[in-house]
């Protein structure tokens, strides 16, 4: 799978213009659609807003990162981990002006934070509105529009679909909705479900060092954070120069110079190997990596890793630790014991940040790495078994239809996974409940038709802006999850799977079209 690096927003300037007079007319009626539950939304929420920067992710993400606002970036998409929408940051330096306060910064931000325009109020502007919402579609409408679609040989032998009105949880259209069908890269909405559910959104993976006076040990005791950088520019996420900067500090002030280094990967069980093997999709799964192993400078993508994460990420430690006055013996694997002390620690962006850039950039690392989180915050085993265990238990507690469906991983590399359009729908409904705001993040990641991630190069015309989806892509597989405006305002789920694809890019062609479809439909 081909995962593309998000393409700068300044090249995508003519495109955001574009985009936001075609969708401007349907975001207002989505706007009034959406009204009612959004307010119930901030009813529910109000004692949870605690400053403007959590009012802004709260609100916006109360609509499914979509159909929020009338403004010209609205489509633009996606958030930061502050709730301020990336696109307005950037495309206020695109414009080559600035406006409005700092609203934060996102963790892929380069350079000095970038003022951005302020976003109004955005559940003050929907819940002035008295304006009836627009019906939803029509089952026999939407039948008559996808049906012919679907019949389309470029889907395969074997197809299902599921859409959803996301206002009301109500099923509009579906077809072989229960068959449980390879899901690809789609796995990772229920990964992200999971995730959130267990551990909730501000959480953080934290890497630590100990040290241990009585024999010299020095413990790199790792978190799981896969995104744990080296760079010397962090850019927000959490950094091993930063770590061995503290930890040669608080060596210093007990006056150590020397000290046997070791690293610990013991908060993951099991093997380390995803069962498709050595692959540049994907690092071996540890505890302790830096930059996800990558061995060519990339932040996103296929890519060579080194072999051993863990020990490469010690090394490099170490190396740091020396640039600070603190020699270190060359490393190896231990486990830091209860007399350690804790000497330093840096931490992720938040577990919000970390599911969006999941879905985005369709991170397989991350993806791997939350499941395991996610087995460890319910006392199951963290491996491939314990995890798939914990969050097929996770989305059964949420209420979701799970009869079928078979999970072996978290990223979807796995061909055994098993999941069906129906649960992909329920998990968009679920994560777009205004009683579930800790959800949010598992819409907002989603990647924006023509703009960002996996769905940068794709529908360069009419859905642009308006589709916002999930991809999935193995051989005989192209799968495709996610939330669209229509042509009337109203906000869909929708979840399309094709399996026995001969032609992927003809495939993925006809799930487009599909989904476009769905974004020009009023069928009423």
């Amino acid at each position: 799978m081909v995962v593309p690096e998000l393409r700068p927003w300044r090249a995508a300037r003519p495109r955001l213009a574009r985009a936001a007079g075609a969708v401007r007319p349907r975001l207002t009626r989505a706007a009034r659609a959406l009204g009612p539950r959004v307010a119930r939304f901030a009813r529910a929420t109000a004692p949870r807003l605690t400053g403007p920067k959590t009012w802004q992710y709260t609100a916006g993400a109360a609509t499914a990162g979509l159909a929020l606002a009338a403004g010209v970036v609205t489509a633009a998409g996606p958030w930061d981990s502050t709730g301020q929408r990336t696109a307005e940051r950037d495309r206020a330096v695109a414009l080559d002006h600035t406006g409005g306060a700092d609203h934060g910064r996102g963790p892929g931000t380069a350079g000095p934070p970038r003022p951005a325009p302020s976003a109004g109020a955005v559940l003050a502007g929907l819940g002035g509105t008295s304006a009836p919402a627009p019906a939803a579609p029509r089952g026999e409408a939407l039948a008559g529009v996808l049906g012919p679609l679907l019949e389309d040989p470029a889907l395969g032998a074997r197809h299902a679909a599921s859409v959803v009105d996301l206002a009301t949880g109500k099923r509009l259209y579906g077809t072989a909705v229960g068959t449980p069908l390879t899901p690809a890269s789609t796995t990772k909405i229920a990964t992200a479900v999971a995730a959130l559910g267990a551990l909730g959104p501000d959480h953080r993976l934290t890497t630590r060092t100990a040290y241990e006076a009585d024999t010299g040990e020095l413990v790199l005791v790792g978190g799981g954070d896969p995104t744990l950088t080296a760079r010397k520019k962090a850019k927000g996420l959490a950094s091993l120069r930063t770590l061995a900067d503290k930890t040669a500090t608080a060596l210093k002030k007990r006056d150590v110079r020397r000290v046997t280094l070791s690293y610990d990967t013991s908060l993951y069980a099991g093997s380390e190997m995803h069962p498709i093997g050595v692959n540049d999709n994907l690092a071996p799964v540890t505890a302790l990596m830096a930059d996800e192993a990558r061995t060519d400078g990339s932040t996103s993508g296929p890519a060579p890793r080194v072999s051993d994460p863990a020990a490469d990420a010690a090394r490099t430690f170490a190396g740091l630790l020396r640039a600070h006055g603190v020699k270190a013996t060359p490393p190896g694997p231990s486990k830091a014991t209860g007399r350690a002390d804790t000497l330093a620690t840096v931490a992720s962006p938040p577990l919000s940040a970390l599911v969006e850039r999941m879905l985005t950039n369709s991170d397989n690392d991350l993806a791997e790495a939350l499941l395991r989180h996610t087995a460890v915050a319910t006392g199951k085993r963290a491996d491939f078994a314990g995890g798939a265990a914990a969050l097929a238990a996770r989305l059964k507690h949420l209420g979701l239809p799970v009869k079928g469906s078979e999970f072996h991983d978290g990223s979807g590399l796995d061909r055994a996974d098993r999941l069906t359009a129906g649960l992909l729908t329920g998990l968009l409904t679920t994560a777009a409940d205004p009683d579930r705001p800790g959800l949010r993040a598992a819409l907002t990641g989603l990647p924006v038709a023509h703009f960002t991630g996996t769905l940068a190069d794709r529908y360069p015309d009419g859905a642009a802006g308006l589709v916002r989806a999930k991809t999935g892509t193995l051989t005989g597989v192209n799968t495709l999850a996610g939330t669209v405006v229509t042509r009337d305002g109203r906000t869909l789920g929708f979840a399309f799977l094709a399996s026995e694809t001969t032609d992927p890019q003809a495939a993925q062609a006809a799930l487009d079209r599909l989904a476009s479809a769905l974004a020009d439909c009023g069928c009423r």
